[in-house]
């Protein structure tokens, strides 16, 4: 397993540069877009579209659709300032914003803890795989799902 080597944001470097990864990309960082991220960061488990609008609506004292963070988290995923989390239908902030690589993702069964890991042993035969089917772009999205070390004691 590979360690990463890129550089890991938390607080308001993180915001800063899920701001700049994003302005780069030629998009537009609005108010809402920053109080989703800002909302997304604080989860250190994955959380849905819906979680993030009634934190929200709650924040800001009117109501957010989740369609609209929909829209927005599905804007993060495409620039890599977020992961999606298939299994659970939510998401996770990514760390290092604008910084695409592959990430197994461990998810516990009991607490919904989600952790990551970089195994290009793993992730570079899916790819090959992937590649030799006919695929281009091949990004493999791996979710294990058991019980984290806390949940099994």
């Amino acid at each position: 397993m590979s360690g990463h080597s890129h550089k890991e944001h938390e607080g308001d470097a993180l915001i800063d540069a899920a701001r700049h990864t994003l302005t780069e990309h030629g998009e537009q960082w609005t108010g809402m877009r920053q109080s989703v991220f800002e909302e997304l960061a604080k989860h250190d488990r994955p959380a849905s579209a819906y979680d993030i609008a009634d934190n929200l609506s709650a924040s800001r004292g009117k109501r957010v659709a989740p369609n609209s963070v929909y829209r927005i988290l599905d804007l993060f995923v495409r620039n890599n300032l977020a992961n999606r989390i298939e299994s659970a239908n939510a998401y996770l902030v990514n760390t290092h914003p604008g910084c695409r690589h592959d990430c197994i993702f461990l998810i516990c069964d009991d607490c919904g803890k989600a952790t990551h890991l970089d195994d290009e042993r793993v992730t570079g035969t899916l790819r090959d795989a992937g590649k030799a089917a006919g695929f281009t772009d091949v990004r493999p999205v791996v979710e294990l799902r058991g019980l984290c070390d806390d949940c099994a004691a």
